[in-house]
C-alpha cells in the first residue's frame, strides 16, 4: 500500500480546505450573477461597470486559488488527493477566467446589440455555478453525500448539452441573419466563449466525480 494512503488511516486530515472550496464556489456564483446582469443590459456604460465588478470577483478567485495552493504546501495529510485539490480549484478558476473574458470581449468589441441567445447562455452558466456550489458544499462528507454530489454533477452535464444546442442554434441564426461581417465575427466569438465557459463548468464536475470514485 502507498505510504501516504496508509498514513491517511491514522493521521487527522486537514479540513481547512473546505472553507476555501466553498468560498471559491460562492465567488463563482457571484461572477455568474454579474454575467447575467451584463447580458440583459443594452447600455455600454453599464457593461463597463459590470465588467469591472466581474474583474474584481475574478481577482478574489485568484486570491482563493493562491491560498489553497499555499495550504497544500503546508498540509501533510489532505482530505483527498493533492492533485485532485489542485485540479478542482484550478478548474473553478478557469470558469471565472472565462466569465471575465466574456465581459472583457463585450467591452472591447462593443457589438451593436447583444443577441438574445446570450441571455440564455448566461442563465445556463449561472445554473451550472449553482450546481457546482451545491456539490462543493457536500464535499465535507463526500461519502455520505455521494448521491447529492452525483445529482449535481449530472445536472451540469445536462446543462452542458443544452448549451451545445443553444450554441448551434444561435450560430446558425447569426450566420443566417447578420449581414454586417464585423458584427457577425464579434458576436460569433462571444458565443463561442459562452459555450466554452459551460464546458469548463463540466470540467469542474468531472474532477468532483473523480474524487468520489477514489473515495469509494
Amino acid at each position: 500500500m502507498d505510504i501516504d494512503k496508509f498514513l491517511k488511516f491514522f493521521v487527522p486530515k486537514d479540513h481547512s480546505f473546505f472553507p476555501l472550496f466553498e468560498e471559491d464556489a460562492k465567488n463563482l456564483i457571484r461572477a455568474a450573477e454579474l454575467l447575467k446582469d451584463l447580458m440583459v443590459s443594452s447600455d455600454p456604460t453599464e457593461h463597463e461597470r459590470i465588467s469591472k465588478e466581474i474583474k474584481n470577483v475574478e481577482h478574489i478567485g485568484d486570491e482563493i486559488t493562491n491560498k489553497t495552493y499555499e495550504q497544500l504546501n503546508k498540509s501533510f495529510i489532505t482530505p483527498f488527493d493533492r492533485e485532485d485539490i489542485h485540479e478542482l480549484i484550478g478548474n473553478i478558476d478557469d470558469v471565472l477566467d472565462s466569465i471575465n473574458g466574456i465581459s472583457r470581449r463585450i467591452n472591447l468589441y462593443k457589438p451593436i446589440k447583444l443577441i438574445p441567445v446570450y441571455q440564455n447562455m448566461a442563465a445556463l452558466i449561472y445554473d451550472g455555478a449553482k450546481e457546482i456550489e451545491s456539490a462543493v458544499h457536500c464535499l465535507k462528507d463526500a461519502v455520505a453525500n455521494k448521491d447529492k454530489i452525483t445529482v449535481a454533477c449530472d445536472r451540469v452535464k445536462a446543462i452542458e448539452h443544452e448549451a451545445d444546442e443553444l450554441y448551434f442554434e444561435g450560430a446558425s441564426q447569426l450566420f443566417r441573419d447578420e449581414e454586417d461581417t464585423k458584427e457577425l465575427l464579434k458576436n460569433n466569438k462571444i458565443l463561442e466563449l459562452l459555450e466554452r465557459c459551460v464546458n469548463e463548468e463540466e470540467d469542474v464536475t468531472d474532477i468532483l466525480k473523480t474524487i468520489l470514485i477514489k473515495m469509494a
